[in-house]
């Protein structure tokens, strides 16, 4: 099989939670535009999800869209069922949609917390549950994509719910992957850093100082992220060139954590030797005195 091919999913079926905007809507067209006919699970964006179906559809593929709260995972097993069902069958599942708070540890409720853990981790586990059991019980060897986040990682003040259900499905996802492995089937994360969408929206915190220096410490081109740099991961995991990979992630952050300690910033700006011409990164060094680190820190004191 040709390299180019082992990327296609003609034939293929999935079903992408949270499929209506953000990343999931993002994956959901890529996978559509790869082969793939493609079902949405959403909660409340009918209009949203609506669109979605009719670009799917647009593209020659089948397209259907389900309305459900991920929070009610008393019901999440009878939405695989009529998932698998409607669509005939499904080879990939996408455990897309999430949700955060931003509140300080002294602050979150007990509603807050378990909403949060349900979306983001309870969700993905009774969904996959299912429709693996389907995958087994057709000898579908299917692909699992759980969302993780960088949040699974390190982990993010104002978001200890959060963080804790990013890690959760990090150590879910392998422990998926290990028991399915014997079928066929890969369990594997994508996780991202901070990508422009939807989530947070409504988040109480300056947002121009937090993008300001969170800007200076993404090495990449210091800006956030787009869903479309999300999608290949998820083409990749799906398809048959990703039919080796099982148990693992890829992490999209633009290199935040690849960068223990800032620093670039406060170095001697980037001058390349070949054009003399400086980089477009600007930095607050200014030829002076040398000071020792010491000496710093004992100012400091």
């Amino acid at each position: 099989m040709a390299a180019k091919e082992r990327f296609d999913l003609t034939g293929k079926t999935a079903l992408v939670t949270g499929g209506s905007r953000g990343i999931g809507r993002a994956i959901a067209l890529a996978l559509a535009e790869h082969g793939a006919n493609v079902a949405i699970v959403y909660h409340s964006a009918t209009e949203a999800a609506e669109e979605v179906v009719a670009k799917i559809k647009k593209l020659g593929r089948k397209a259907w869209a389900f309305k459900q709260d991920l929070g009610q995972i008393e019901a999440l097993h009878g939405l695989a069922d009529t998932a698998w069902k409607t669509c005939g069958k499904i080879d990939v599942l996408v455990n897309n949609a999430g949700m955060a708070y931003l509140q300080r540890f002294n602050e979150i409720g007990l509603e807050h917390f378990r909403r949060v853990l349900a979306v983001n981790l309870e969700a993905p586990f009774f969904l996959t549950q299912r429709i693996a059991e389907h995958m087994i019980a057709h000898g579908i060897k299917g692909r699992v994509i759980n969302l993780s986040s960088k949040n699974g990682l390190v982990a993010e003040a104002g978001l200890a719910h959060y963080n804790a259900s990013k890690g959760g499905i990090e150590l879910l996802t392998q422990s998926l992957a290990i028991e399915l492995g014997e079928h066929g089937i890969t369990v594997n994360t994508i996780a991202p850093g901070i990508i422009i969408t939807e989530i947070g929206g409504d988040f109480e915190i300056d947002i121009e100082g937090f993008c300001k220096y969170y800007y200076e410490h993404i090495p990449l081109e210091h800006r956030f992220g787009e869903v479309e740099e999300c999608v290949g991961a998820a083409v990749y995991f799906a398809s048959t060139a990703g039919s080796y990979t099982t148990g693992t992630r890829i992490l999209m952050d633009g290199g935040v954590l690849s960068e223990q300690v800032p620093r670039m910033q406060y170095m001697k700006r980037y001058t390349n030797t070949i054009t003399g011409k400086p980089g477009p990164m600007k930095t607050s060094y200014k030829p002076k005195k040398k000071q020792k680190l010491a000496d710093v820190a004992k100012g400091k004191k």
